[in-house]
């Protein structure tokens, strides 16, 4: 089922490339439409894996870059939807698409340990993949950032220039990015832990929660990722990191939130089966 919005998304890349190429309003429109379709079916597919197994959209690796997916759409079509400006889907939707083939090609097991049937556990995780979500487009935005900054370094305004957002719009919208994603990690961290510790209690010998600890891959990396954004912040509001910094800071706590999601989630022996 994956594969509905999978190909909204494709559509709506070609379509968000055309804009990007041609500033045709008409072309911008069929873009966003295909996105708020592909959106909207995604909703449908996840809501029918979750009702259809009655489970939590976020039990294996891949239903969560799935769901991961879905929520940074969500985001993007927010962040479009209020200021207007298109010209950052040619750089976000190709993400969402290349990440989107990863649940339709492997769509994972559906099977998952009763310890997960938490609303604890449906917190914490959707908490965090909020963040991430957030912090995609953070990093995005970071990215375009560098870029629109380096066309006018070079004092030759071309083809960036006339069509990406100013550098204080970008830095605005990296800032905002950034403090609401890290006020999910947070969140999600802090419920993880409650969660650990209320069902250690109720099942003591659980080999999975033995395992949970600092040592565990993706424990450590989520760790990782609250020290370099809370840096981000405090280095933006005690430092003066803005601009360039701050944009650099996001695009690497986005690489770090991809670590995470890929091959720490398929190719790294962990404790965490989502």
């Amino acid at each position: 089922m994956n594969i509905i919005p999978l190909g909204f998304y494709c559509f709506a890349v070609a379509a968000y490339a055309f804009y990007f190429a041609k500033r045709d309003l008409t072309a911008g429109r069929i873009a966003t439409t295909l996105l708020l379709f592909g959106a909207l079916g995604h909703t449908f597919v996840i809501g029918m894996e979750t009702t259809e197994v009655w489970n939590s959209p976020f039990s294996n690796p891949s239903q969560a870059i799935s769901t991961f997916v879905w929520l940074l759409a969500l985001a993007y079509l927010y962040t479009e939807l209020t200021t207007d400006e298109r010209a950052m889907g040619v750089f976000i939707l190709p993400v969402l698409l290349v990440l989107q083939i990863v649940p339709t090609i492997n769509p994972g097991s559906s099977k998952t340990d009763p310890l997960l049937d938490s609303p604890w556990f449906w917190v914490h995780m959707l908490s965090l993949l909020l963040a991430y979500a957030s912090f995609a487009l953070a990093g995005v935005i970071g990215l375009i950032y560098l870029l629109q900054f380096k066309e006018i370094k070079k004092k030759h305004l071309g083809f960036l220039y006339t069509r990406l957002p100013s550098l204080q719009v970008l830095d605005v919208m990296n800032s905002r990015s950034v403090i609401f994603g890290w006020t999910f990690l947070t969140a999600g961290l802090i419920v993880g832990i409650i969660w650990a510790t209320q069902v250690r209690a109720a099942a003591p010998s659980n080999p999975l929660l033995e395992a949970f600890s600092l040592g565990d891959p993706k424990i450590f990396v989520a760790m990782l990722t609250w020290l370099v954004y809370s840096f981000a912040l405090v280095a933006r509001q005690m430092m003066g990191w803005h601009g360039r910094r701050a944009a650099w800071l996001a695009v690497l706590g986005f690489g770090i939130v991809l670590l995470n999601f890929l091959p720490i989630s398929y190719f790294v022996t962990t404790s965490h089966s989502f």
